[in-house]
């Protein structure tokens, strides 16, 4: 089932956060399908934060994944491969031991490693309409 939240201000991305967070059902990978500036980064930190972490949430760009610590100091990871040029690098730097860890995977740009992600993930699309508004689609 998809659910879709339209919001106008980035003062509206934690009721996003919770929606996500809610959907997961056991799931622990999400991933975040939206153009450059869309913001996936930016909502990425409202579900850390929701999950109750005080670490700074910036885009593991070069270094593919940061890790974040959450409540009871569970892990969050985080990845981003828009740099990634080929899938073998995932397998470089281990893929699998976080994706099947059984702890909450945040994949920016998905698309680039399409083949190795999980069966069982939620997906976010975010849609630009505008400076301030977006669309996110949950599934």
């Amino acid at each position: 089932m998809t659910r879709t939240i339209h919001i106008t201000s980035e003062e509206e991305l934690p009721q996003v956060a919770e929606a996500i967070l809610a959907a997961m059902n056991n799931r622990t990978v999400v991933v975040f399908r939206g153009e450059m500036g869309a913001g996936k980064t930016t909502l990425i930190r409202e579900i850390v934060a929701a999950l109750g972490s005080t670490d700074t949430v910036t885009s593991p760009t070069f270094a593919i994944v940061n890790q974040y610590r959450g409540t009871n100091d569970r892990p969050i990871y985080h990845f981003d491969f828009y740099r990634i040029e080929d899938v073998r690098e995932a397998y470089d730097f281990g893929y699998e031991e976080y994706f099947y860890s059984g702890e909450l995977c945040l994949v920016e740009w998905p698309e680039k490693i399409e083949s190795l992600l999980p069966e069982e993930i939620v997906t976010v699309h975010i849609a630009l309409n505008d400076e301030t508004t977006r669309t996110f689609e949950i599934e």
